[in-house]
């Protein structure tokens, strides 16, 4: 609800800018504004010149006057293209987060009452006219007293009080078309204007940011592929950021790269390459990879390398999700397309009763016109999003964290198909992911995480017996019951036998490898095979093997 006269002053506003664009239907949707009549007749001319323009640019130039809080709250919108329509999402990326600077004294002042000190003090030099200047901070250069040359980011002052009175305006019109739209319940207007609430209010914190910087920068520390910004700690606070200053040649600015003697088919390999360590090794993924934000390394053309820049938004999954979306990564490059509609069920992406069967049909349809087309065509980033789409008729829930990794690898492959339009990404992906997901679940990194969840284990011990007890006391009396409704009922009779054996062996190897663990504790002194603890070894590979076949 509208609560002050700015908020009416700027709603109206709002709803003139839509209307002299011609986007009346956003309007109406909303009922922002009453009557609609008096809007079309304030600005006749402009509609008129606007009459022939696709919907898509007439609302990136709406949101382009609105302001940059709008700006940016179009381009979070336009990764969403699991729920707008291409065209629309596509205008939407065009935009660009480039507001005019605040003064420079004004960011220097800024600067010193953050850090506590004169910036004569501070540094040797500071320019006071900002490298580059967006909605949420500005950039200035900079040199420490040691020589060397850095970048200081300051956020724009009082923009935590602009971001607030505009998300409120958002919500309120989220709110009114949460109402009046027939199509809100498949947007969800308003989950996505709190999504982006969450990312522009983590964007203003620095010390995030800096956090972020300096993780990605251990990850690749020591790599020739990727280069992350050094930052200097001493210098960061909450509103101010500096970094080491980097410099090289933006990633699409083909001419100067070909003209530097880079070999563009290896770097177009080597950014898909790097997408899927930074997911699937590290699980901590840089997800605004626009060209903005990516420069070449080209001292050594014939082996360039990237450099990474901005990280407000840097991503992660859960545990399970990683798992889950490795999986079907995989089994979509295999085209087992069963295996993705039980993987999604199995994550609990869709509701559990769905009809397996009826998603694996849903997924073909999906995949397989994908593999009629040449390799070099195939976009795996919009598989993944057509996936989404289809995945939503059955209930589908997707996480912020998934937007962003389908949003990321979209720009990665766009990036790597600028550089190289005959890329195969097909080709450079799936061995990529499959030595990667070799390494993380091999029997050496399997033996350490067993090491380092051992004591633990023994730890919860003596609790076990008695779960295991109420567990087996609930199947005995009955009380774990099973309800199954499906034309298909054979089918998922047979399914959920099988389902009932890994159960039962899950619960055995789980008892037998504490019963085991619960021996050897209880005998410490006395290890060898040997001794007394032999039959508590004994029970723990008995139960190990029980868990080992529970999963086939």
């Amino acid at each position: 609800m509208i609560h002050t006269f700015r908020q009416f002053a700027r709603a109206t506003k709002i709803s003139a800018i839509l209307a002299r664009y011609r986007l009346d239907e956003v309007l109406e949707a909303t009922h922002l504004f009453r009557p609609m009549w008096l809007l079309r007749l304030l600005a006749p001319g402009s509609r008129q010149k606007m009459a022939d323009v696709p919907k898509g640019e007439r609302l990136r130039l709406a949101l382009q006057e609105m302001g940059p809080i709008f700006v940016k709250f179009g381009q979070i919108l336009s990764t969403r293209r699991d729920l707008i329509p291409p065209d629309i999402a596509d205008e939407l990326a065009l935009l660009q987060d480039r507001v005019a600077p605040f003064p420079g004294e004004e960011a220097r002042q800024m600067v010193e009452q953050a850090l506590g000190d004169k910036v004569e003090n501070l540094f040797t030099s500071f320019d006071t006219k900002p490298l580059a200047s967006a909605s949420i901070a500005q950039v200035h250069a900079a040199t420490l007293a040691d020589g060397d040359e850095v970048v200081v980011k300051v956020v724009r002052p009082e923009i935590e009080k602009q971001l607030r009175q505009d998300i409120d305006l958002l919500l309120y019109i989220a709110g009114l078309l949460h109402r009046y739209w027939v199509g809100a319940e498949r947007v969800r207007p308003r989950d996505i204007v709190l999504e982006f609430e969450t990312f522009v209010f983590d964007e203003l914190d620095m010390q995030r940011e800096a956090a972020n910087a300096s993780m990605l920068r251990h990850n690749f520390e020591g790599s020739n592929e990727l280069y992350i910004p050094r930052v200097y700690w001493p210098y960061c606070r909450e509103r101010v950021l500096v970094l080491e200053r980097v410099t090289g040649i933006p990633v699409n600015n083909i001419d100067a790269l070909r003209d530097a003697g880079v070999n563009l088919p290896r770097l177009a390999r080597l950014g898909i390459k790097l997408f899927y360590t930074q997911v699937f090794r590290d699980n901590l993924f840089h997800a605004d990879m626009h060209p903005g934000n990516i420069l070449v390394d080209v001292r050594d053309p014939a082996n360039a390398s990237f450099i990474a820049m901005d990280f407000g938004i840097v991503a992660s999954l859960t545990p399970k999700d990683l798992y889950y979306i490795a999986e079907n990564f995989k089994a979509l490059f295999d085209r087992d397309y069963f295996r993705v509609a039980q993987l999604h069920v199995d994550a609990g992406w869709v509701p559990a009763d769905t009809r397996v069967d009826e998603m694996e049909a849903a997924v073909r349809s999906v995949g397989e016109p994908n593999f009629t087309r040449p390799l070099n065509e195939i976009s795996f980033g919009k598989l993944l999003l057509k996936l989404f789409q289809v995945a939503r008729r059955f209930n589908l829930q997707i996480q912020p964290q998934l937007i962003m990794l389908q949003k990321t690898l979209l720009n990665i492959e766009g990036l790597g198909r600028q550089l190289h339009p005959d890329l195969d990404i097909w080709a450079v992906a799936k061995p990529e992911l499959e030595a990667i997901m070799r390494e993380k679940h091999g029997l050496d990194k399997t033996a350490a995480r067993f090491a380092d969840r051992f004591p633990g284990w023994v730890g919860q011990a003596p609790e076990m017996p008695g779960l295991i007890h109420e567990y087996l006391r609930q199947a005995t009396t009955g009380q774990l019951t099973t309800k199954l409704e499906s034309r298909d009922l054979d089918s998922l009779r047979r399914l959920n036998a099988e389902g009932e054996r890994k159960r039962t062996r899950r619960v055995a190897g789980g008892s037998f490898v504490i019963a085991g663990a619960m021996i050897v504790a209880s005998q410490s002194g006395n290890l060898s095979i040997a001794g007394y603890s032999a039959p508590g070894l004994i029970m723990m590979a008995i139960g190990a093997v029980l868990l080992w076949r529970s999963r086939s």
